[in-house]
């Protein structure tokens, strides 16, 4: 890997924004990567789950990538979210990615046909990684999303035996005796990105220094604040914090969860992001009123 440096603090799962027919608005990307550079977030996670990576094409994915890294003018990292239940496409994303000179890349595990071991989810993702051997990779674990419960720490310690570039995990799990496990291993030899924004203490508290999350986006104020409070020891004000983060998610679940409700808010705070790709739908007027008020009820976005 070339002038590899580990990841630390916020790294905002980006969305993807689309226009009225519900194409790609690739020229709200430059606002918005603005947005990001005037914030403390220290990088970008592109098509992901936030980014509808599943709804996108992938000359789509490709050219919200190359944008990202035109926009963030190397104010911020960019990482590339390359997974997909098709090999050939990851291995040409990725191919992609190192070509457009991006920091990492990144994969969630295959969710239709299933990897049913640690050696077949190895076997997936190593021609993948190969395909951008330059760059940092890391396996996106979000069991969740995918059906995949393979243990992670195993999956670290045999695929770096086949994957040089493997550099960690993308930890989305409420499993934390499993991220311990992870951030431990081999004297702390991998990087564990924390991927629940909700319970971000936790994570820090264990160990983790960066984490990737949808709601850094529109409240990185909150984020900065916890991991600034966990560096000084300061529990209380984090645990303040947290609870501030957490009202955020119980709003954006009431309103269809993180990709749905995030753009909405999105969309308040001026990021011109549009509506979700079908199948999500977008928002009723009436809902979007309720949101609002929800948003009000808990003081966002100052919470004062």
């Amino acid at each position: 890997m070339k002038n590899y440096e580990r990841l630390k603090g916020m790294v905002a799962a980006v969305f993807t924004p689309m226009d009225k027919n519900g194409e790609v608005n690739y020229a709200a990307i430059d606002r918005y990567a603005d947005w990001i550079a005037s914030t403390a977030i220290n990088g970008v996670f592109v098509c992901g789950t936030t980014g509808e990576f599943s709804s996108l094409t992938m000359d789509e994915r490709n050219e919200i990538l190359a944008r990202w890294v035109r926009a963030c003018k190397k104010r911020f990292k960019v990482i590339a979210h390359v997974g997909s239940n098709c090999q050939k496409e990851s291995i040409a994303l990725a191919r992609y990615a190192q070509e457009l000179g991006v920091d990492a890349t990144a994969s969630i595990a295959p969710s239709f046909f299933k990897p049913g071991s640690v050696k077949d989810l190895i076997d997936f993702f190593s021609p993948i990684a190969a395909a951008a051997p330059d760059l940092p990779f890391y396996y996106y674990n979000m069991p969740a999303m995918t059906g995949v419960s393979l243990p992670v720490e195993v999956f670290l310690q045999e695929g770096k035996k086949r994957i040089p570039n493997l550099a960690g995990t993308k930890f989305t799990h409420n499993n934390l005796m499993e991220m311990e496990v992870c951030l431990t291993l081999e004297d702390g030899r991998f990087e564990v990105l924390h991927g629940y924004d909700e319970i971000l203490i936790s994570g820090l508290a264990m160990g983790a220094v960066a984490g990737i999350g949808s709601t850094y986006n529109y409240i990185p104020q909150i984020y900065d604040g916890i991991f600034n409070a966990m560096k000084k020891n300061d529990l209380q004000t984090a645990q303040k914090l947290q609870q501030k983060s957490i009202e955020t998610v119980e709003v954006i679940i009431k309103y269809g969860g993180g990709v749905r409700g995030g753009k909405a808010i999105m969309n308040l705070i001026g990021i011109e992001c549009g509506d979700c790709r079908s199948p999500i739908k977008a928002l009723e007027k009436e809902e979007q009123i309720a949101l609002e008020n929800d948003l009000s009820r808990i003081g966002f976005p100052d919470f004062q």
